[in-house]
Order: structure tokens, then C-alpha cells, then sequence
């Protein structure tokens, strides 16, 4: 199983569909006993939160967000953690809500790279 993701900050690696999460955009995770959260905020994102499962390298998650649009969105994710040569941890996503589905990478983002 890969390292933990608890009090990671991950970030896009490529930017999605305007009004969507983007590279500006920040994840901090959280994780405890096989559950996952975390808050976002960044970019066309004003705030967003998902919670969900992990099992392995595999994580399970619902999400919600506000956009600074005003509107809101959510929907379902399935993301494997990679354990990138640099010790730093990737997210390889599946996603699907009310706006169509497709895939996205999160990367850990780190001060300095060891």
C-alpha cells in the first residue's frame, strides 16, 4: 500500500473545462482508518470538500463544490495513488457528475523536491 495521504496538498497537473478544478487549484487530504476527506479551493473553485474510501490504492470518493459563478457541482470519483520515483505521491482519476465524466491526474505539491 502506498504512503498515507493525510496532510498531503495535491494539485492538477493539467487544467479541466472552464468553471472546473484546475492547476490552481489545491486538495488537502486527510485520511484515518480507511476513510478519506479533503477540502479544495482555487482557480474557478471557491470551496469544495470530498469524502469517501480507501482500500489499498484505491480511492472511492463523492464531491461537492461552489464555483465562483455561484453555481455548484458534484459527483463521483475513482482515483489509484502512484508512487511517483521522486517519493511524491499521484492520483490517477476516473470521474463522472452532472457536467460529463473523464479522467485527471493530482500530483503532491511540495516545497522542494528531495
Amino acid at each position: 500500500m502506498a504512503r498515507t495521504l493525510d496532510g498531503l496538498v495535491l494539485a492538477p497537473v493539467a487544467d479541466q473545462a472552464p468553471g472546473q478544478v484546475g492547476t490552481r487549484t489545491r486538495f488537502t487530504y486527510h485520511e484515518k482508518d480507511g476513510e478519506i476527506w479533503a477540502e479544495y479551493a482555487g482557480g474557478d473553485v471557491v470551496r469544495g470538500h470530498l469524502v469517501g474510501t480507501r482500500e489499498g490504492d484505491r480511492l472511492d470518493f463523492r464531491y461537492v463544490q461552489l464555483k465562483h459563478d455561484g453555481s455548484t457541482s458534484s459527483g463521483h470519483c475513482v482515483s489509484v495513488v502512484v508512487e511517483l520515483p521522486d517519493g511524491r505521491l499521484r492520483l490517477e482519476e476516473t470521474w463522472e457528475s452532472q457536467d460529463g465524466s473523464g479522467t485527471s491526474v493530482v500530483e503532491q505539491v511540495t516545497a522542494h523536491v528531495p
